[in-house]
């Protein structure tokens, strides 16, 4: 590995210097060998996986440290929070030379656990180790993992379940987060921590007349992209507080997340969120509205009460680009899964007509797809109640594609258009079979989602193709973890 330690350069008053504290009876649980590949290890770092990933071994280049962070949760100011099981163990530069995070989760509390265990659990590790894995393969900025290991340590949930570690990449933890702690509690390491942050991650901005407002504007675009990708295939974080979003707009923590099935606008798969704040819907709006507190945390930077006005105004108008971008990709996205061209002036309006088709019918969001991709309109039309919407609909999408270049739009769609996701049921057989010792369902799933745009016969299976069937309860999902 090839360190670059940057983190440790800022006050610390930022963080805290510890070690990992080992599970008991670690062993082997999943590794990602071409992630490590394109991080750089040697042969002894991938000999070693398991000791590194199981928190046995950490390395002279780099002193584990845990991060001091604040937040909103739900929407109310949270104080201080932080890697309450989480420890920075590494900064190490990839094949493009880009630095990346080495973070191991379920390492032992930290001044910052408040009443946490400073664990993880198997359950909840192998569900952010596939969901990281099948982001990254959709083409979706996310954290990754090199490997998880397992143990014989039971850690007390609900129930007592077996404890688990995974070391999770990133390019950058620095959440947004941090500068509300910063500006709460502080505020003289502003200025610094981010020149810091636009020299590490948006060196082009250092050009720019005023960086911090250029700053601003990149970290508010790459979030809107992120979004924008989310929902383009069906995914909900579950839980977008303020803490658990970065400043390069790649997704990171992962709790209750889901890829919705059933086209249901107003999903929730976080069983935590009582007052539906987090549903799929709600996303991008609460991008903005996270991205907006985040905002009047800059606003200190400017220390001359004359020019503080103009400020806000300036930073105001940065917001402005979550929408615009936002807006651009999401239907640029929508008309490449449609098979329709960008440039029509109804193709947006006929993606959203058969959106609400999937609505009314209660049909899967991912398979419909790959029908409409595959031209399979009986079928789609037989699963309606409702054929008269349909046919207006399929009258519609027909004439927008008369007279295109049908071979180009259909050769987008291929692209856009997962055949897999990572379903509930999925994650949840490979959970049930890892809690015996046995990870096969995780390699095969690991496997399959790795290319989840080509269909993969030999390995799939029938429940990988759609939801169950409806008298089946859905797997329930919470923030436990």
């Amino acid at each position: 590995m090839q360190f670059n330690p940057r983190y440790p350069l800022l006050s610390p008053k930022l963080f805290h210097h510890q070690m990992p504290v080992p599970l008991k009876g670690a062993k082997a649980g999943h590794f990602n060998a071409v992630l490590a590949d394109e991080l750089q290890w040697s042969d002894k770092d991938k000999a070693q996986w398991v000791e590194i990933c199981s928190g046995q071994k950490t390395f002279a280049e780099f002193e584990p440290l845990a991060m001091v962070y604040a937040g909103h949760q739900f929407g109310q100011w949270a104080g201080q929070l932080g890697d309450g099981r989480g420890l920075l163990i590494g900064q190490i530069l990839d094949k493009n030379n880009q630095t990346i995070d080495l973070h191991l989760k379920g390492a032992g509390s930290t001044p910052y656990s408040r009443m946490g265990d400073g664990r993880a659990v198997l359950r909840s590790v192998i569900r952010e180790y596939l969901a990281g894995h099948a982001l990254n393969a959709l083409g979706i900025a996310s954290s990754n993992a090199v490997g998880f290991t397992s143990s014989t340590q039971g850690i007390q949930r609900e129930k007592m379940e077996p404890g688990a570690m995974m070391l999770r990449t990133s390019d950058s933890h620095i959440r947004l987060g941090h500068f509300e702690w910063i500006n709460q509690y502080q505020p003289e390491l502003l200025p610094e921590f981010v020149e810091k942050c636009i020299e590490w991650h948006y060196p082009e901005c250092l050009e720019a007349e005023q960086p911090v407002l250029a700053f601003a504007t990149k970290v508010i675009q790459r979030t809107a992209v992120m979004i924008a990708k989310w929902q383009l295939v069906g995914f909900a974080h579950g839980v977008m507080n303020t803490d658990n979003l970065n400043i390069t707009g790649s997704t990171l923590d992962f709790g209750p997340y889901g890829f919705m099935e059933r086209f249901r606008p107003n999903w929730i798969n976080n069983h935590s969120d009582y007052q539906g704040r987090y549903t799929y819907q709600q996303q991008p709006s609460i991008g903005h509205w996270n991205l907006w507190t985040w905002l009047n945390n800059l606003i200190p930077l400017v220390k001359d009460p004359a020019e503080k006005e103009q400020f806000k105004e300036d930073l105001s108008k940065c917001l402005e680009h979550f929408e615009t971008t936002f807006l651009e990709h999401y239907t640029l996205g929508l008309c490449q899964k449609m098979g329709l061209p960008s440039f029509h002036k109804d193709s947006f309006d006929c993606g959203m007509a058969f959106l609400r088709i999937l609505q009314a019918e209660q049909l899967d969001y991912t398979d419909s797809f790959i029908r409409l991709q595959n031209k399979a309109y009986t079928a789609l039309r037989d699963d309606c109640l409702d054929t008269r919407q349909f046919d207006a609909f399929l009258s519609q999408y027909q004439a927008i594609r008369e007279n295109q270049a049908t071979d180009e739009l259909d050769a987008e769609m291929l692209k856009a258009n997962p055949q897999y996701i990572l379903r509930n049921h999925m994650a949840q057989k490979a959970i049930e079979l890892a809690e015996r010792d046995d990870f096969s369902e995780v390699e095969r799933l690991f496997k399959l989602l790795s290319q989840p745009y080509s269909k993969q016969t030999d390995i799939e299976q029938p429940e990988d193709l759609g939801p169950l069937p409806s008298d089946v309860p859905e797997v329930m999902v919470s923030c436990s973890s």
